[in-house]
Order: structure tokens, then sequence, then C-alpha cells
């Protein structure tokens, strides 16, 4: 944590003053019936069911996915024998941009930050003997978003399995690429149809799936702070509201299946209050600003994850505190779905071991600390609360700004969002560079002689000549006629405005790839190049 030399106060990354005492006098403008409630009632600071864990665990989530579908399969269903009770699959590279294995473009990352999916025929290999309609699935992608969707939704139809039993959600968060992570293909407001068409045939079709994660995590990874984080995810989350109203749909038809995803950083105190004051935030804009009636449309439900730019390849058995901290952050928070980092996270893609270990954090946590057994603990703490209402000043005061550039689409256009970002960011290099932030193993209590003392995840040699193999032999073996005529019959769809996910859907099934479906969209929408940041 930060500390001004000047006058020795200490403040959190936000800026956020932490004062060496808190009292009843730090809550003499604090109204408990206003901004703090009872669990599972507006505005739901305290949490948005009435008995949180009491009545229901989070759902263990962790994220997983690399290689081949038949290796990330593998993991997937030794992490449910462990105890995991639901599934977050990471994509790699090239399908997260809508590029197929056997494209030049996808030479060297096949297969390396997630797992790669082509063809439904990969799809049907990472979920093979994974019940859809038990197991809740979440898939953190976003540009192709409709098209993995388009795949998992054939996949079900292929089992027999009603779309209105899948649950799950898809990140389908576009926005955030744009600013923080840069896996776009599309310009953003031909983007945000893709996401509106995607609502839209879920609302009617897939009732049960969460149309969206709006992510936080990402843009704080790449540097923002706590309360930037909060900002900048309900500026793009407003954007997206904004949008899909404007295709005629009411408020309370599509905002209940929205979910959010946040990071859990290090200072426990920030991140407590950062996720109560999300809640507040989100309820009041909901209900004052965009009239929502539907009380589940006020609730901001969310997953976290813990942070992997905070984790050190240094000393990295010490990551396990680093992680157990932040997922103490989170489930005091009231997360309602958490996935913990791996030890090995700043040198390889997590070990089966290093897994398991992140997967027992939790569970730890779960049936032994007792943190379950109370509802909302820190609830009137005098720290928390001060923290919660500075916090939500903050983010209030950041909405405002980007408010005075014309909105989230022109800050971002104009690239305010991306430079506040690497501002913050250059700033906390500089307080680790200066010790004014300290790190355990990175610039304090170093051990030059380390050795590490597990071993890390090894990949499958020739993961990407085996997935070309795999789909030359696809491509071959699939009807010719059915697979023209469903690229002509996307190609219409997009051309005159349509709806895009049944005819994604009817591509999946003709054995188009990723990439295909992609290029078509493409030829129509366009690629995005970012403008210089000022």
């Amino acid at each position: 944590m930060p500390q001004d030399k000047k006058d020795g106060k200490k403040y959190t990354d936000s800026g956020i003053e932490i004062k060496e005492l808190y009292g009843e006098k730090d809550q003499e403008s604090f109204r408990p019936e206003k901004n703090l409630g009872d669990p599972g009632k507006y505005p739901y600071t305290r949490g948005v069911y009435p008995t949180m864990y009491r009545g229901k665990p989070w759902t263990i989530r962790q994220y997983a996915g690399f290689g081949t579908a038949e290796e990330s399969n593998q993991r997937y269903l030794y992490l449910l024998a462990q105890g995991q009770t639901g599934l977050s699959v990471a994509f790699d590279l090239p399908t997260q941009l809508g590029i197929d294995s056997d494209s030049p473009l996808a030479r060297g990352e096949v297969g390396k930050v997630g797992v790669a999916v082509d063809t439904l025929e990969d799809m049907e290999i990472l979920f093979r003997n994974i019940p859809l309609d038990k197991v809740s699935i979440s898939m953190t992608i976003n540009a192709t978003a409709g098209v993995i969707l388009g795949m998992y939704l054939a996949l079900a139809e292929k089992r027999g399995i009603p779309w209105q039993k899948l649950r799950g959600t898809i990140q389908n968060d576009i926005l955030k690429e744009y600013i923080a992570r840069g896996t776009y293909i599309f310009p953003p407001r031909e983007s945000l149809k893709i996401i509106n068409d995607i609502i839209s045939f879920c609302r009617e079709k897939v009732p049960q799936w969460n149309t969206m994660s709006i992510s936080g995590y990402h843009i704080r990874e790449a540097g923002a702070t706590a309360a930037q984080e909060l900002a900048f995810t309900f500026a793009n989350a407003f954007t997206y509201v904004d949008s899909v109203l404007k295709t005629g749909l009411h408020i309370d038809h599509f905002a209940p299946r929205l979910s959010f995803f946040l990071a859990a950083h290090n200072h426990l105190f920030e991140e407590v209050a950062k996720f109560r004051a999300a809640r507040r935030i989100w309820a009041h804009n909901m209900r004052e600003k965009f009239k929502a009636s539907d009380a589940r449309s006020w609730k901001f439900r969310f997953h976290t994850q813990t942070s992997g730019s905070t984790l050190l390849a240094q000393q990295p058995e010490n990551n396990v505190v680093r992680v157990t901290l932040q997922a103490l952050a989170s489930i005091l928070g009231g997360t309602q779905s958490l996935h913990t980092n791996s030890r090995d996270e700043a040198l390889a893609l997590p070990s089966e071991e290093s897994a398991r270990i992140a997967l027992r954090t939790q569970q730890i946590i779960l049936h032994e600390s007792g943190i379950p057994d109370s509802i909302d603990p820190f609830g009137g703490s005098y720290l928390i609360e001060s923290l919660t209402d500075a916090m939500e000043e903050k983010v209030y005061g950041i909405l405002d700004k980007i408010d005075s550039w014309g909105g989230m689409l022109a800050a971002i256009e104009k690239g305010f969002i991306q430079k506040e970002i690497q501002e913050s960011a250059y700033r906390y290099q500089k307080d680790i560079e200066t010790h004014k932030k300290i790190f355990v193993g990175l610039n304090r209590y170093r051990d030059e002689q380390e050795k590490l003392h597990f071993d890390i995840q090894a990949f499958l040699e020739d993961i990407e000549k085996i997935q070309k193999k795999n789909l030359a032999q696809r491509k071959k073996s699939r009807p010719a006629t059915p697979f023209a005529r469903s690229l002509e019959s996307l190609l219409r769809a997009a051309l005159n405005g349509q709806n895009l996910m049944p005819s994604i859907i009817d591509a999946a099934k003709s054995g188009a790839t990723l990439g295909e479906i992609t290029d078509v969209l493409k030829n129509v929408y366009g690629v995005y190049t970012e403008a210089p940041i000022f």
C-alpha cells in the first residue's frame, strides 16, 4: 500500500485515505436506512440474497483450458471429480480472434493460453461426458462469443438437451477489449449489434443463460485502480443497456441476465468495500436511471477471480497466501462465484497439483473458516462502511468525467480510457520500483538462492500439428452444399441487419469453422484498427 512520506498517511491504490482508527464520528453522515439495509433488499449493500451463503454457497468455478479439446476435457473431469461446482473455459488467442488453427496468423499460439476450438467437433470433445443440463458453463469469449455460443447450442441440440435447461455465461463484453485486453475484431458499433443479437436470441430461446459477464477483471489487470475498475465497468454496462434498449427490448426483459466479473487484489478492505459499493451503484442506476421495476434487474451478481497480475515468479509458493487473501476479500464481499488462481500463474498454465491447491483453498474457506456462517460479516464496520462510501464517491466522479467526454464509446474512440489505465499502471510500477509498495520476494525479502520446489505444467507436443490435422480431415469430410448454403445465409443475414444467431448455429452444424464464420462477418462489418492514444 503506498505511503505518503510527507505526511505519513496511508492510501489505497485508488487514493482513498486509510485512517489509523475508525469510530462513530466516521459515520456521522452515514445513513443506514439508505445505504446499509438488509441482505436481499435494495440497495443490496449487504448482499443480493437474504441468506447469502447460509442458503447456498458461492459457485466454485475454476478457469481452465489449454492445448487440445481432449486435454482440456480431462482437466474439467478432474476438477469436477475434486468437488468443483461449475466450469469456466479458457480459449486460446486464435479462437478469441476468430482465426482457425490452420491459419498462418495462428502459428505458435494454438492451444497456448487456452483451448483451441475450430469446429463443432472440438466443442463435442471439450464437453464429452459432462452433463450440460446439470453443470453451469462459463466461457470467457468476447469478439467470437456468438460463434462459440452457436456451437455450444448446436452441441446441446445434438445431444437432445433443450436449450431452456442450459445454464451458464458467455463473457460477451467487447468494450473492455478495446481498452484493456485487445482481442477485438469488428468496430465497436458493429460489435454492439452482434451483442444485441445474442441478448435478444437468448431471451427467447435460452432463458437461463447469462448473456453477458461485464468484466472489470481485465481492466484491473491492465493497471486500473479499484475505483477505475468499477467506473469503467459500469460505463461499459450502461452503454450496453442503452444499446439493447434501442432495439425495443424492455429493461426487465434482459437486465436480470446480465452478470459481472471483477478482480480481487491484495488490499482486503478496499476490495470488500469495492464489491459492496458495486451492488449499491448498480441497484441505484437500474432503478432510478433506467426505471427497471423487476428487483432481479437491480441485483449486481458477480463472479470474482483472484489477481494474476499480483502473483510473482519469485518465491511462487507465497502466491498461495496472496490468493487466499484475495479469496477472503471476494467471499467477505459477497461474490456469487469464485476462481482462485494457482501458485504457478506467473510461470506457466496451472499444473494439476497447483490447480488442486487453488481449489482446496476455496473448500477450506467454505468448510473450515466459519466465514460463510454469517451474512455480511463486515456489515456495520466503521472502516468498511466508510471505505464503501468513499469508493462509491470515487466511482461516480470518474463516471462524470466519462460523461464529459461524450460517453464511453466516444471516450474509447478518443483513447481517454486507455490513457487513464496506462497512467495508473505506470504509477503502480513506480511505487514498486521506489519501494513505496512492498511485494515480498520481489523488492524485499528476496532469496537469491531460491529453487522451484514443484513441477510446472508441460504442454502436449505438437498441439498445432494435431489441431491442423484434425481440422483438415473435418473440412474434407463435410458435405459441400449445406456448408456453402449456410455461409450464404449468414452473409444475407448480416447484410440485411437480421439476427445472426440462427444462421451462425446452422453454419456450425454444417461444418463451418469458427474462422470461416468470422470471415463472413468481417466482409460485412470490417475490422477495427485502434486509433493512436494521444
